[in-house]
């Protein structure tokens, strides 16, 4: 005899909990003595007289913290925190929600970098590749180290159990076991409507379709709460992982610098990596939780509630039948993790190529390189293309198998697994007696209630196995989702690895062997912050190149000078002979190698002005007190104004609609008022140095002088970085930079080399080699000075004195050349080459400089 459902409608308890514990209390009342109630009576009392005290309390500070937020309700308000934290007022529906943002702490990326620069040994993140991060033979894919790279960044997402995101995961969690306990109340209702209908039970029919739709309204509420929290989930992590990464991207290092400049571990493509592969990142880490997390309760329950229908045969072959499913796909299934990560890669290529166009439209523009950079643009979309096609073939034949495996091979073993009830009772459920009638059910033939409980047996178990299969697919389907959170995990990690590296100068050489010289890992200078004046002690000049590759040196000598507060120098020489890079010493975009440099603290002890002024999003105002915010701003309009007047640009108010206009201002001021923008940047901070690396060559002259005398009357030590000599009468000292190669040349110094001195050139290269990788520092208008200038006055006359001899040699040349060349159709027109005489059919013209007549 076949065996029907043992589920059974359980009655509902909580009414009997509660009458049980107010019996509990009644009874513990009644017998306890008067002063006890007395007391426990006056508790209570109390109890709410506090509550309603502290509650009068708080409503009344909830509405002057109201009233607050509403005077600092304005654009870019906020409020700064002594712990760096900043709370912001924004509008929210009829009132205003205060959003409080606290940065990330330097002992939580201490604590962190262990994880993504010391891996564990048993993570097999490599340790012969120090300095690469995750090393070069990391595969991404589901291995030991998916999961240490998964765990380090879960261990950011979610900081501390008490967090928003641990809420949101529990509220997610509670609606999943929610909705798997509805799926077993509706295969038990989908079981009784089945037996109600075919033994003709009309009443009981229609209100089993009753409770149907009540459930359904609530399975429905569930689902879409299901989904509501996974999308807050992912909002939650991907703001975690967003803050994490800004705060570890801006900051006072100059990260952002040198991850592009001198790191080179991630190439250009940073917004691909934060913008597009974080996304998809936490979207699918947060899809993660309800996809394996749901199926698994569900293989549990519902395998549970199958063992008890079926047996323990229908159990031992579900769970063969999931292991051998899980173990055929994972072998099957090709490397979804590799193939995304390097997808990812080649988008942050493609983009880099559309984000150069539009940096550079311009100049494209007035060169005519639409062409050009069509042709990168098309090369560039081709190889992503080729590589999402490859993907997509692989994922063709692999969706047949799956799909093959898990709807139809799987359909087939649940119409083996439900129908073993039917023939072998014996092996088919715990019991196999089924149920006598019910009194309402009597009149029913016994034959005719065993076929009725058969059917609600069948259908039963028929619905438990669709959601059994449904779940089983699920978390067969997900391997191919884990395989690409593999890939999504790894292109974060490595970002979020490489900033740590940058942050902590984390670079250093292969086991058993020394640093490449001025490479990253050897860097052995020392910054000092906090000196008042300007020194560099044994510093060599070298133009950093990325890690792991060594430096180029652009002086033979080190620099060795110092400059007081208050002093003006500057610093000229021909082009490409290291100028700017004392600017970016200064700076800290480059790191000393070797030596000492002392400095004052940016941006108040020192500010730096470079050659095309960065002007930012936002007002009129903003592009005055930069890097500054609105809120930092302690000057009023009028005097914002007094500022602009004295670097002439007092008219850019009234004609731009005021200080709250917003406009595109790389657009719309020219390239001398960007130039005098960040003079009134200068007006506005009043550093005690400027570094202006070019910052006047879009200023005429006479303006010039006024922006650089301006800088000294609001007390500022100059430091002009420029090639033009006449700057040296707004300063005291002279830094003069000889450099190599044709940059010497350019400057008009040893460019110039005699035409007839071939000789004299090769037997003194290395003199001249050696004399020009020199630097000269010395105090303008000394009699040393004005004795270089006659010097170099004596040089060019005496350059001028060989012109005559180089005329007469002019002349011989021509001459000679004049024999050379055949003019018209003459006998000279033959000529021989390998194969004999040829007569040429265009006889060679003579040119047009040796012709008399010609102008």
């Amino acid at each position: 005899m076949a065996v029907q459902s043992t589920l059974r409608s359980s009655e509902d308890r909580f009414p009997l909990l509660l009458a049980q514990w107010a019996e509990l209390v009644r009874s513990k009342w009644t017998t306890s003595s008067k002063p006890t109630r007395l007391v426990a009576t006056l508790s209570l009392a109390l109890t709410i007289i506090l509550a309603s005290y502290s509650g009068r309390r708080w409503l009344k500070k909830q509405r002057a913290e109201k009233a607050h937020d509403q005077r600092l309700l304005r654009r870019n308000s906020g409020l700064r925190g002594k712990d760096g934290s900043r709370t912001i007022f924004v509008p929210y529906r009829s009132s205003t929600a205060k959003v409080t943002i606290y940065p990330t702490k330097t002992m939580t990326f201490d604590a962190h970098r262990r994880l993504f620069l010391n891996p564990p040994r048993a993570a097999r993140l490599g340790e012969r590749y120090i300095g690469h991060v995750p090393p070069p033979n990391t595969k991404p894919g589901l291995n030991v180290a998916f999961i240490h790279q998964f765990l380090s960044l879960l261990s950011i997402m979610i900081p501390h159990w008490n967090s928003k995101e641990s809420g949101l995961l529990v509220g997610q969690g509670a609606f999943l076991l929610l909705r798997t306990y509805l799926s077993l109340v509706v295969t038990r209702l989908d079981g009784e409507i089945v037996r109600d209908l075919v033994a003709g039970n009309g009443k009981g029919f229609l209100w089993g379709i009753v409770k149907w739709l009540g459930v359904g309204g609530f399975a429905s509420y569930t689902n879409a709460a299901i989904k509501f929290l996974q999308s807050k989930v992912s909002i939650a992590f991907r703001t975690r992982l967003t803050r994490y990464i800004h705060d570890l991207y801006l900051n006072d290092s100059l990260n952002y610098y040198k991850l592009l400049n001198l790191d080179g571990g991630i190439g250009q493509s940073v917004d691909q990596f934060v913008c597009n592969d974080l996304t998809l990142f936490t979207a699918s880490a947060a899809a993660l939780y309800s996809s394996i997390g749901k199926p698994l309760v569900d293989l549990c329950v519902f395998n549970y509630q199958l063992s008890r229908s079926l047996g323990p045969l229908a159990l031992t072959g579900l769970l063969a039948n999931y292991i051998i499913t899980a173990t055929a796909l994972r072998r099957l299934s090709p490397p979804f993790g590799k193939l995304k990560a390097v997808e990812g890669r080649r988008e942050g290529d493609f983009r880099g190529l559309h984000s150069r166009l539009i940096a550079n439209a311009e100049e494209i523009a007035f060169y005519g390189g639409a062409d050009m950079e069509k042709v990168f643009l098309d090369k560039g979309f081709r190889d992503l293309r080729a590589w999402m096609e490859g993907i997509y073939r692989l994922k063709i034949r692999y969706n047949m198998l799956e799909d093959f495996v898990l709807k139809y091979s799987w359909s087939a073993f649940g119409y083996l697994i439900t129908s073993l009830p039917v023939f072998l009772p014996e092996w088919g459920g715990l019991t196999s007696s089924s149920q006598p009638p019910t009194p309402s059910t009597s009149v029913i033939s016994p034959t005719q209630h065993r076929s009725n409980t058969r059917m609600q047996a069948f259908i039963t178990n028929k619905r438990l196995m669709l959601s059994l299969a449904d779940a089983g697919g699920r978390m067969m389907y997900s391997i191919k989702d884990l395989s690409e959170l593999a890939g999504y995990t790894s292109r974060v990690y490595t970002l979020i690895s490489t900033l740590h590296r940058v942050h902590a100068s984390a670079y250093y050489p292969p086991r058993g062997t020394l640093p490449t010289p001025y490479s990253l890992a050897d860097i052995q200078g020392t910054v000092h912050l906090g000196y008042e004046g300007l020194r560099f002690e044994d510093v060599p000049l070298v133009a950093p190149a990325t890690y792991p590759h060594s430096g180029t040196p652009l002086l033979s000598t080190p620099l060795n000078f110092t400059l007081p507060p208050h002093t003006h120098t500057l610093i000229t020489g021909p082009n490409a002979t290291g100028k700017s890079s004392i600017a970016r010493l200064l700076a800290g975009l480059w790191p000393p190698y070797r030596g000492l440099v002392s400095r004052p603290r940016p941006p108040s002890g020192i500010l730096f002005l470079p050659q095309r002024p960065y002007l930012p999003l936002g007002t009129l105002r903003d592009q005055v007190i930069y890097p500054a915010r609105e809120i930092d701003n302690q000057l009023s309009d009028t005097e914002l104004q007094h500022i602009l007047d004295e670097v002439h640009l007092g008219y850019l108010p009234a004609r731009e609609g005021g200080w709250d206009a917003r406009k595109e201002w790389k657009d719309v001021l020219s390239g001398g008022e960007k130039q005098r923008m960040g003079f009134a940047r200068v007006g506005y901070k009043r550093p005690g140095w400027v570094v202006a690396d070019e910052a006047t060559s879009a200023v005429s002259a006479d303006v010039e002088g006024l922006l650089y005398e301006r800088c000294k009357a609001w007390g500022a030590g100059l430091v002009v970085v420029s090639t033009r000599v006449g700057l040296k009468r707004y300063c005291q000292w002279s830094l003069t930079l000889r450099g190599v190669g044709g940059g010497v040349g350019e400057g008009g110094g040893k460019g110039g080399a005699e035409e007839g001195g071939g000789e004299e050139r090769d037997n003194d290269g290395e003199e001249e080699e050696e004399e020009v990788l020199e630097w000269d520092f010395k105090r303008i208008g000394t009699e040393e000075e004005r004795g270089g200038v006659e010097r170099e006055l004596e040089g060019l006359r005496e350059v001028l004195g060989k012109v005559a001899g180089w005329r007469k040699r002019r002349e011989e040349i021509e001459t000679e050349l004049g024999r050379v060349w055949v003019v018209g159709g003459g006998d000279g027109g033959m000529e021989e080459g390998d194969g004999g005489m040829e007569e040429q059919s265009h006889p060679l013209e003579k040119p047009a400089y040796l012709d008399e007549n010609a102008s």
